[in-house]
Order: C-alpha cells, then structure tokens, then sequence
C-alpha cells in the first residue's frame, strides 16, 4: 500500500509522456498520408477522447485504417491509464491521511496520566514544545487546519475538533488523562471547557487561561484547579524586570537570573524582595539591623545592605547600623507596606 501510494506523481507523469507520444507519432503518420497538420490532429483528438465525430478525410486505404485502429488502441488505454493516475493522485492524499489519523489514534489510545492541550495557538504552542522538552506526553487538541497540520508537522498526537464537544475529548483520551490545559483566548469556551473536562474526569488536573480577571473566580467555579492570567503574568514579569534592577545593584554577588529565579520562588512561599531606601532622619538611620528587625515584628527581614559609598554587605550582621542614605534589601510579606514606610522614610514636617 505503501509503495502505490508514493508513485500517483510519477504515474502521472508517465500517462501524460506516453499521450504525448501517442499523439505526435499518430499525427505525423496521418501527414505522412497526406493530411494537413490541423487535419490530422483533429483527428488524433477526436479518436483519443472517442467524441464520436465525422472523420475529418476519408479512412480509405490500408495505411491510414492501420494507423486510424492502433491509435484507438493505444489512445484509450493511455486515457485509461492517465485517468486512473490522476484519481490515485487527488486520493492518495486523502488516504495516507486517513490511515494517518487511524494510526495516531491508537497511540492516543495507548496514552496514559498524559496532558491534554486545548487550544494551539501561541501559548498552546510554547506549552507544547515545554512539554516535549519535559519529555511529557500530550495530546493536542485543536479546531483549524493550518495550526493541526502544524502541529502535526512536528509529530505531536493531535485530535482535530472543538475542544468544547465532550466527544473530542474522548478522542484525547480525558478519562486516561492527569491533566488539561484549555489555553484558548475565548474565556466563555475555556469556562465550558473546564465544565465538560471536569465532568468526564472527576480526578483530572485543569489548568485554565483567562483574559479577563473576573473570568478567574468563574473558572474556579467551573472545576479549574489554577487560572493563569497571562496579562497579568505579562506585568508582573515586566515589573520583575525593573524592580530587580535595583536589587540587583544592591544583591551584586547575585546574578540578574538568579535573582528572577529568586524572586517567584519567594512568592511561591507568599514572600516578596524589594530595596528601600534609609532616608535620612527616618527610624532606621541609626538603628540597628537586629533593632529593626524586631521593631517590624517580623514583617520583614533584611537580607542585604548597599552603603553610599558602593560597599555591599551581603546577610549583614544584626548588629550593623543603618545609615542615610544606605539601600536596604528586605524580604517580606505582602501587606508590609505601611510598617516598611513607617521605618524608612521621612516623617512628615509639621
């Protein structure tokens, strides 16, 4: 099956090179008799397609009858020939994709504790190459050709549908599944997604994208275990970005990755890093780091110290006075605000 499927061009070409040859060879021949160019290739043309009309000149000698019964051999059967190549030609596509899809499908089959990806657009698309790289299996789900064949393209298990109908996801395999993925920018079907997933599989992990923030409480209520806000995510890196900048001036023995690294491990464990500045005639000028420290109540705790003069003392000692000027690195929670204001800056004039 194979080896038909991989030659419909070559047949192609070859039903169009022997017409061809039949063809010219037919024609000189009549012009051999004494027909004109356009006499004789009329002829040729209304044999080979079997139009069925008037003989252009009489077929009354031997030579031409011969020539006239060897044409219609040969030209019906090249026209057979050259009809069936292009049929296998505008089918053999067609079939390999099927036979494709069938074969892909077992696979899908086989899958078990896998990802399912809904949506393979942007986002879909960097999760699927992490994915890959975590050497976790996946299945994509998506409803255009172009991302599918895509998708495909790359190897990836794929089912081609609306990730919003029940049966697709049961061509993804959802029951075997440990966890989706509907990463769509439409959030009234990521919600109906996250309804339809979480209903065919009590167990399964949801991940969900939103675009609206008041779409997360609506996919939490639909069954998502965790809402990604992608803008969101998008300010709150840029702001990783300029804030870390002048951490890092101050956490120099530091690198700037490290230090982004740093900063979303903190606030898995519901901390954040900032620098403040000691200005001068605030509580901390004068004050110990230790002093500090428990004045804050634990509301944060200094982990780094820049002077005014470019020296950096990095886990500073408690004993260590603060002094104008000085930029300090803390680590604390959020809410911290007001108690952090309250020590480092200015008081008011009366």
């Amino acid at each position: 099956m194979t080896k038909f499927l991989s030659s419909p061009l070559r047949n192609l070409a070859a039903g169009v090179v022997f017409m061809l040859v039949v063809s010219a060879c037919a024609t000189v021949a009549y012009m051999e008799n004494g027909w004109r160019f356009g006499d004789a290739l009329y002829m040729v043309v209304l044999t080979v397609y079997t139009v069925g009309f008037d003989e252009v000149r009489p077929i009354n000698t031997p030579e031409l009858r011969a020539v006239t019964i060897a044409l219609i051999v040969t030209g019906c059967t090249g026209m057979i020939f050259l009809t069936g190549a292009l049929i296998q030609l505008i089918t053999a596509s067609q079939l390999q994709q099927l036979f494709g899809f069938r074969r892909m499908q077992k696979e899908i089959d086989r899958l078990t504790d896998h990802v399912i990806i809904c949506g393979y657009g942007r986002i879909g698309q960097m999760l699927a190459r992490e994915l890959q790289a975590g050497k976790c299996d996946f299945v994509v789900v998506e409803r255009g050709d172009g991302r599918m064949n895509a998708a495909r393209e790359l190897g990836f298990l794929s089912v081609q549908g609306d990730a919003t109908d029940e049966d697709v996801l049961q061509l993804a395999g959802i029951a075997r599944a440990r966890a989706l993925a509907t990463v769509l920018p439409d959030d009234a079907a990521n919600v109906f997604i996250t309804l339809s997933a979480r209903s065919l599989n009590r167990e399964l992990t949801i991940i969900a994208r939103g675009e609206a923030a008041s779409t997360e409480g609506k996919l939490i209520q639909a069954g998502a275990d965790r809402v990604v806000l992608p803008t969101r995510i998008g300010a709150e890196r840029m702001a990783e970005l300029l804030l870390f900048q002048d951490v890092a001036k101050v956490l120099s023995g530091i690198k700037a990755g490290d230090l982004d690294r740093l900063g979303r491990d903190l606030r898995r464990l519901g901390l954040e890093i900032e620098v403040v500045a000691a200005a001068t005639g605030s509580k901390s000028v004068g004050a110990t780091i230790g002093e500090l420290e428990t004045a804050a109540a634990g509301a944060f705790l200094v982990v780094a110290l820049e002077r005014q003069n470019g020296e950096v003392l990095l886990q500073p000692a408690a004993d260590i006075a603060i002094q104008a000027g000085d930029g300090v690195a803390i680590v604390g929670r959020p809410g911290r605000a007001k108690i952090v204001e309250s020590v480092f800056a200015r008081p008011a004039a009366n």
